[in-house]
């Protein structure tokens, strides 16, 4: 298979190195990264300056195909790689594995679960893969799972939605098996922290504490907790059904005037 693989720690992070590499002994991967950290941009795009691309030599990653560093988003490396720099349309975008967990709401601002999306968008078959556990390095270990769990999320005998992109946390520690689970839900305190420069001037860094996590035994923090891979399928789709058709069934009747 032709597989896609970005992220949003950046070219030269050691998780991305990891899943290209084990990647690429079985499958013709391209690499799209953004030249430095770009996390939690989201869903962030470049729109007012011109995107610069730098094509990396061929023995940047071991096995694979081409790799490219991009001045940009992670979004924008999944546009730009599918828009102009492959001449095909991927099997697979794979984004990851991401320096630290992607799980409960965190995933709203999450770059490496954007790209992921960001292939679905175009119709593309995508996971985000995310270490729980906040490293610097170590996840050639972590990366022996990927095969597995690409292999199992290939098969056929379930539909892929459209909209639907797959989101995987790996364990830190042993690995006692894979769990298909909802998000959970957690909140943070919102704290800016006031400082002054050299100059006098204000400036800013964003803090705050975890508030509360769901007691939900079977959701994605429970179960990495446990030593479970987590798989939750997530989707784009914005639009609340349920509600819009109780809105329609409720207004049909009544003239709505302004």
């Amino acid at each position: 298979m032709r597989i896609l693989v970005a992220n949003d720690d950046g070219i030269d992070a050691p998780g991305l190195k990891a899943l290209a590499e084990i990647l690429a002994k079985e499958h013709e991967v391209y690499v799209v990264a953004p030249n430095k950290e770009r996390s939690a941009m989201g869903h962030a795009l470049t729109l007012h300056r011109p995107l610069r691309m730098e094509k990396l030599q061929d023995d940047y990653f071991v096995g694979v195909k081409q790799a490219y560093e991009i001045e940009g988003s992670p979004t924008d490396c999944v546009k730009i790689a599918i828009n102009k720099i492959l001449p095909f349309k991927p099997d697979w975008v794979i984004s990851g594995i991401n320096h630290g967990p992607n799980m409960a709401s965190d995933i709203l601002y999450s770059g490496t679960v954007s790209v992921a999306i960001e292939g679905s968008m175009y119709g593309i078959k995508s996971i985000a893969f995310s270490l729980a556990e906040s490293r610097a390095e170590g996840f050639e270990e972590p990366a022996k799972c990927v095969p597995q769990i690409l292999n199992l999320l290939s098969k056929t005998e379930f539909e892929w939605g459209p909209k639907t992109t797959f989101n995987v946390n790996i364990p830190a520690q042993k690995v006692v098996g894979i769990a298909f689970v909802p998000l959970a839900l957690r909140m943070y305190s919102d704290a800016y922290i006031q400082r002054t420069d050299p100059r006098g001037r204000y400036y800013y860094w964003l803090a705050g504490d975890l508030l509360d996590t769901d007691a939900n035994p079977d959701s994605d923090i429970m179960k990495v907790k446990q030593g479970y891979i987590t798989i939750t399928p997530i989707t784009f789709e914005m639009t609340n059904f349920k509600l819009l058709n109780e809105l329609k069934e409720t207004f049909s009747k009544e003239k709505i005037t302004l």
